[in-house]
Parts: C-alpha cells; structure tokens; sequence
C-alpha cells in the first residue's frame, strides 16, 4: 500500500465513467437502430449500421478500462495519465452531445418536436415510421428538409412537466392533452398557451385530395365529427385526435378450459357469474403441477384500480338508465347531478329506485370474484397477476392490447370478448334491461398546436398528414389501434374493440359538490372491499347528501351567475366575428361557422338559466310535470287528444 496513489484511483475512476456514459449512448443508438430496422422492415442496412455503432461502443469503453489500468498502475506517469483521460473524456462527451444536437437539429431543417405519453408497445415505432414517410415526402415534393421528433413523457409526471414547458416557453410544437392536469386547468392552458384549429377543420384536408374525402371538411371525415377535438367552453376546435379506443375483456384460453372444461366464456351475466364461481373454488397447484390442498385460490377476474371502471361503466351503469325517463327535466337525453338533486329534494325518487338496486346488485355479484384487496393495486399488479395464470379474466383497453398479447405469447393461448350483460330474460335484471349498451366512440390520441412553436404551418401540415384517410389507416395499423377516420380498415386484433355506437347509457352521478363528492367516495371505497352493505351505504348517503345538497346547489347556481361575465364577452366577441364575416365578404362555409358558434354558445347560456330555473322551481313545489319527466300535465295531455281528434276527423 506505500505506493498506493488515492488521486490515480481517483482520476482513473471518474475519467472511465465519463468516458464510458458516451460510450453507452452509442451501444443504445446502435440497438434502436436495429429495433426500427425490424418493426419497420427497411432492409439490412440500417441493421449493419446499428450492429457497426454497438460494436464501436464497446471498443470504446474497452479503451477506456484499459486507459484506467494504466492509470492504476505504479507507473510514475500514471497520475498524468488519469488527468489526461480526464480531459479526454470531458471532450469527448462534448462532441457526442454537440453531434446528436446537430443530428436533433441539422441546419437548414424545419424541426417539430411532438410530446405524448403513449409508452406502450409499437407506439413509439408506429411514429417513427409515419414521421421519416412525412419528412421522405416533403423532401420529393417540396424540396423541403423537415425532421419530426418525438419525446415520449411518462404519464406520472406528465401534468408537472406540461406546466414546466408551457409556462418557461421551452413546449413542444405538438403536444397531446388528456391528463395530467384537471380540465378546468386544460381549458385554460387551451386560451393562453395553444392554437386553434377551427379554420383548418373546417376545410377540406389535402392529404385527402385523392380519395372520396376530397371535398368534404376535414372534422367530417372522424368517425365523430371531431367531437373530442372540440371545446365546448371556447367554441373552438383545440385538437386534432388520431385513434379511437374501447376496452373488452381478455381471458386465458388454456386455463378456462382447465378449470371449467368450456373452451369459450358465455355472453349472458347468469351462466358467466356461475362459471365465475367455479373457478373461484379451485386451488392453485404446486410449482411440479401436482395438486396442492393449501394453494391459493384463482382469482376469476383481475382487480385493480384500473381494472374495476369499464365494469361499472359498461356493466353495471346501463341498469339504471331508466332513471334518465323519469327525472330528464330539461328532456335533453341525459340526466346530470341537478336532476338527480331536484328529484331526491321534491321526493320523488331515492336511492333505493329499482334501477340504482340493480345497479349496485350486479356489482356486489361481481366483487366476489376480483382478488383481494385489489382497491390497493394499480394496473400493472393486475396485469402481472393475468400473465403468471393467476387469473382468467381481466379487461384491457386498445391502448394496452399489444403489450398484453406480448407478454401472453409463448405462455399461454389469448382470446377477447364483449362484456357478459343481462338480458331481457334475466331472473334477476330482466326488468331493467333496456337493450344494448351505447359505447361512446372515444376518439383519443389528441394534440395541440403551442403558441410558441417556430413553424406552425408545418406542424399543421403534419397532423394533417397523420388525420387523412390512409395515413391514420396506417398508423394504427402499425400500432394495433383503431383508425379515427370514416372508411378504413383496422387489423384484426382490434376489429372486436369498435365501440356500438346505439344502445342506453348509464344515470348520473350521485354528487353535487365537494361535501358529497367526499362522503360518497369514503362509502363507495367500503363497499368495493364489502364492508357496508347496498342498503346501508345508500341509507347514510341519502342522510347526508339531503343535508349538504341545497348549500352545495345554490353554490353551483352561484358559481353559474359568477360566470356570467365572462360568457357574456365570450358572446359579444363572437357575434363581432360573425358580423364581420358578413360584412367583409368572407366565403359562405366562414359565415356559417361564425354563425354557428355564436348560436350555440347563446343556445348553451339560455339553457343553462332554464335548467337552473326550473330546477329551483321543482324544488319550490312548482313542478310542471306529473309523473315521469317525459310525461305530461293532465291539462296537456287534454289539449293534445284534443287536437289529434280534430285532425282525424278533418281527415275523415
């Protein structure tokens, strides 16, 4: 140890560090190199050139173990030599991060960076592909150098990071907006930080051009009209969506025909929940297969806090929509919290209706058969629990699909249903089942345009490249979701995913305001883990929701009336722009689409004053209507017979 050197040890070691962190970012390039070469099948040059940057990065780092064995080595020299290999790598990673800026940002390149939180598998790979066919194409037709970049976020930092980059100006051109943040805080973020896309949409797409979209505005070519892309609060169409998603249900062929004989799961809720129960009583076996009388039990559906939603949305919820004929006030087709409100306070309803029963009926049934504890659990210990065989059924959206095939490929043999629904033959729901289930096209994927971004134009350009017809049939054909545009195809793994587009819905939700919102989620939690039962947990909530429900409304009423101001500038300027459309000429489709938005941000302040109105009216044992809300007062109904015998007779 005399001759031992603290500063050699020192010097060597930070120096191989440095150097081999460059070292690492080549082998990393070289191995995406090859993963894009693949997914994307462009050939076996761009393989060699990736397997030739992993190889240098080894070399490299090789180099630089050795350089430290020099420098640990009783040479005299080998203190310099450290300080040099020091310096050495300093420069280096200079260079490597100067030359992948340039490689980022070449010059005399139009840059657009995009930002989402889409990490699942062949998303990545998908816009890659797309993105070098836009900048290949723009180059052919425009002789124009155009580089597209994308920074994929992880989703638990996403709203933090959004806020970071919106507010220090350093957003990227595209960005997708959906979580993160609540949508009162994106509906702002929309007025201050983003572009609109009322114009473009209006307009015929011209990556179109070819096809039977030629002349048709862009917005009407989404199997939706746009509708996710549109914001109601401005009027204004913020987003432009790229896919479409639904959830069904995978389940473990292998193992259900292992465990109840069946090699397909029935469609109807009674002889599902009997097979349910089957599998719930049969023990895992030993690790050799032999049976084990102490193994855990299998689960027969996935739990988790992910998993649980879409079956109470798609499942359960359906059950009460008769609620929606007795209590539609405003008779608009859907049924919000003031309704619900307006009808518990006046007594006309509770909560014990026969549709909430049914509702919360079906789902005690089915927390049976999740696994235990499974509120605590999030979406990848229900996933993991479905791929080791643990279970037989778990839910799964389009976004994830891919990925769970993945991991179930080699193990075990992967089908999907629909979801299993009473029918109208139900011993128990029967009474209440309406017909099929209306799944709401979510049409998801969406980006905005910054305020900030140098190149508007172009970004525009590109996402009317991703919305056209073939492109977007493409893109989610590379990554296993659903088009969003009319007339195209989608590959078969998905083709079971397309929601239905006619069928009921579920009520409303049972709060009003934060008082309530907080009671009925402490309730709700126990009942998922069965520690209340239906009765008393609705029993307690109508007790408490009739006691903080007319603060909570007249707060919602108020905070209505505060808002005033602001639609009514809202209003003003947009009959401004609709006059001035008029007054300047502009062409036909403008002065409609002006007019349009005027008319309906007016159409949505006057409905919001009669609905208020006539809630509080209820309330004041003034109700205009007898019986259900869809019914009508004895005197009306009179005044019709009346009038339909008149014109029978006229027509006698």
């Amino acid at each position: 140890m005399k001759n031992f050197k603290f500063d050699k040890w020192l010097y060597g070691i930070f120096g191989s560090l440095l150097f081999c962190w460059p070292c690492c970012l080549l082998i990393a390039k070289g191995w995406e190199m090859i993963a894009v070469e693949h997914t994307a099948k462009l050939g076996a040059a761009l393989a060699d050139k990736g397997i030739l940057v992993m190889i240098a990065g080894f070399v490299l780092m090789l180099g630089s173990l050795a350089v430290f064995c020099v420098c640990w080595s009783k040479s005299p020299h080998g203190t310099t030599y450290a300080v040099c290999m020091v310096l050495g790598a300093l420069v280096w990673s200079a260079l490597v991060i100067f030359t992948r800026r340039v490689e980022e940002y070449p010059p005399d390149t139009q840059v657009i960076r995009l930002a989402h939180w889409q990490l699942e598998p062949m998303v990545r790979e998908g816009f890659e592909i797309v993105m070098r066919d836009y900048e290949k194409m723009r180059w052919e037709r425009d002789k124009v150098k155009v580089k597209i970049i994308q920074d994929p976020i992880p989703e638990a930092t996403y709203g933090q990071w959004l806020t970071c980059q919106l507010m220090g100006g350093t957003a990227p051109d595209l960005i997708e907006l959906g979580i993160g943040l609540p949508g009162n805080v994106l509906a702002g973020y929309a007025m201050r930080y983003f572009t609109m896309f009322t114009r473009e949409v209006s307009q015929p797409n011209p990556y179109n051009a070819h096809n039977q979209f030629s002349n048709t505005a862009w917005r009407a070519t989404y199997k939706d009209g746009m509708r996710t892309g549109y914001n109601e609060m401005l009027q204004e169409y913020t987003m432009v969506p790229l896919a479409t998603f639904g959830v069904r249900i995978f389940y473990n062929k292998d193992l259900l025909k292992k465990l109840t004989g069946a090699t397909e799961p029935p469609t109807n809720w009674q002889d599902f929940k009997a097979m349910c129960q089957k599998i719930k009583m049969q023990r895992m076996p030993k690790k050799d297969g032999t049976p084990d009388p102490n193994g855990r039990f299998y689960t027969p559906i996935v739990g988790s806090g992910s998993h649980y939603g879409p079956w109470e949305s798609l499942l359960a919820d359906p059950l009460s929509y008769g609620v929606v004929r007795m209590l539609d006030y405003s008779r608009d087709g859907w049924l919000d919290n003031t309704e619900l409100y307006t009808a518990i306070q006046e007594g006309r309803v509770t909560f014990d209706i026969r549709p909430f029963q049914a509702k919360f009926k079906i789902l005690e049934e089915l927390l049976d058969f999740f696994q235990p504890g499974f509120t605590g659990l999030g979406r990848d210990e229900g996933v993991m629990l479905f791929i080791q065989q643990g279970a037989v059924f778990m839910t799964a959206g389009t976004w994830d699909q891919a990925g769970v095939r993945d991991q179930a490929k080699g193990i075990f043999e992967l089908d999907l249903i629909n979801f299993p629904r009473p029918d109208k033959d139900d011993p128990d729901y029967g009474d209440v089942v309406e017909g099929p289930v209306y799944e709401s096209s979510w049409n998801g994927f969406p980006f905005s345009l910054t305020r900030t971004s140098r190149h508007p134009d172009l970004a525009i350009d590109f996402m009317q490249y991703m919305g056209s017809r073939d492109v977007n049939e493409k893109f989610n054909m590379l990554i296993g979701w659903i088009p969003v545009i009319q007339d195209t195809e989608m590959s078969g793994d998905v083709k079971v995913f397309q929601p239905n587009m006619k069928g009921t819905r579920g009520g409303p939700a049972f709060t009003i305001g934060g008082d309530t919102t907080t009671k009925w989620g402490q309730l709700y939690s126990l009942f998922k883990v069965q520690k209340i039962k239906i009765w008393d947990m609705l029993n307690e909530y109508t007790e408490y929701y009739k006691l903080k429900g007319p603060d909570e409304f007249m707060e919602m009423v108020r905070n209505e009336r505060r808002g005033l101001p602001g639609d009514e500038r809202a209003i003003a300027m947009l009959r401004a722009q609709m006059v001035n459309a008029q007054m300047t000429g502009q062409t036909s489709d403008r002065v409609d689409l002006e007019e349009a938005r005027y008319r309906r941000l007016m159409q949505n302040l006057m409905m919001k004053g009669f609905h208020y109105g006539l809630m509080m009216r209820i309330q004041h044992g003034n109700s205009p209507f007898e019986g259900n809300a869809y019914g009508m007062s004895s005197v009306a109904e009179a005044v019709v017979r009346e009038r339909i015998k008149k014109e029978l007779e006229a027509e006698q």
